[in-house]
């Protein structure tokens, strides 16, 4: 593959800032894992607890780079047909049928050629040819079964893909790829060896609520504050499923829409179906509500 474009950041500093511009608010580590990853021409692997904004990273990244992003949503299951390539089966059988009335013959390099392939995501950003590449984002792929990661070894090591009747399709530039994983299992080490690595931690006390200044711009800052407080509290009890940023955000604009100014703890419980997601978590959610000291 040819060398990363000259247009790409010159610094992880770069990047902070051209995320920043976008609302994301990226730490040193994250920044600058992003920015190796564009420069290396390597995929990043984000790993992360549910809602820490890894999916939001390559997502903004994209909008900062100003290029398309291609997502391929991961799932038990997930086939090659699906991720890598298909065939369009229903126009070869057309074409057999017409070439049938006609009195002609096809053969299979007929049938398999570029007219009747069908791009998915993968090959579909190998194949990209416009001025940049594009941001792949393989979302949850610890969602997928152990024989997709091993469909992916090409992509990642080589950014090709090879479609046996048609040969080997190589991007012209190295790929940005991000690959997400809430680690409900572990990656295999093949994989891993094929990307740059970081987990993404749930932010700061003071980051948090500069992100939700952005992101909640109509709620105040004493509310906002004090929802960052709290959240931090509850994800030190044993929930089943400790609020991310995602849930936080949904929470303070909840309770924005509500028309709270400060939090109370009769405005926790009437905003709980947006913090917590488990009947066992409303109860210990709201038993904290009934002891924390709001203000």
């Amino acid at each position: 593959m040819n060398a990363p474009s000259s247009d790409l950041p010159a610094d992880a500093e770069e990047v902070r800032r051209l995320l920043d511009a976008q609302d994301y608010l990226a730490d040193q580590g994250t920044s600058t894992a992003i920015y190796l990853s564009l420069r290396l021409g390597l995929p990043l692997l984000l790993e992360g607890e549910p809602g820490v904004g890894k999916t939001a990273a390559a997502k903004v990244l994209a909008q900062a780079l100003r290029v398309p992003l291609i997502r391929l949503q991961c799932y038990e299951g997930l086939s090659a047909s699906e991720a890598l390539y298909d065939w369009n089966y229903q126009r070869q059988l057309l074409s057999i049928r017409l070439a049938e009335a006609r009195h002609e013959r096809l053969s299979e390099a007929d049938l398999f050629s570029e007219e009747y392939l069908l791009e998915r995501p993968i090959l579909r950003c190998v194949r990209y040819d416009g001025p940049a590449s594009p941001v792949l984002l393989i979302d949850e792929i610890d969602r997928a079964d152990d024989e997709f990661e091993a469909l992916l070894l090409e992509f990642l090591g080589e950014g090709s893909v090879t479609v046996p009747e048609l040969g080997t399709f190589t991007a012209r530039r190295p790929p940005v790829v991000v690959l997400t994983s809430n680690r409900t299992r572990d990656l295999h080490d093949a994989l891993r060896r094929r990307c740059l690595y970081h987990w993404l931690e749930f932010p700061s006390a003071e980051r948090a609520v500069e992100i939700l200044r952005r992101t909640v711009p109509h709620a105040n800052v004493a509310l906002i504050e004090s929802a960052s407080r709290f959240v931090g509290h509850v994800r030190t009890l044993d929930v089943d499923k400790a609020p991310g940023v995602a849930e936080v955000i949904d929470w303070v604009s909840a309770l924005a829409a509500i028309g709270a100014t400060a939090l109370v703890r009769e405005e926790v419980l009437a905003t709980l179906s947006a913090l917590a997601k488990t009947p066992d978590d409303r109860d210990l959610v709201a038993e904290a509500a009934d002891s924390f000291a709001f203000g």
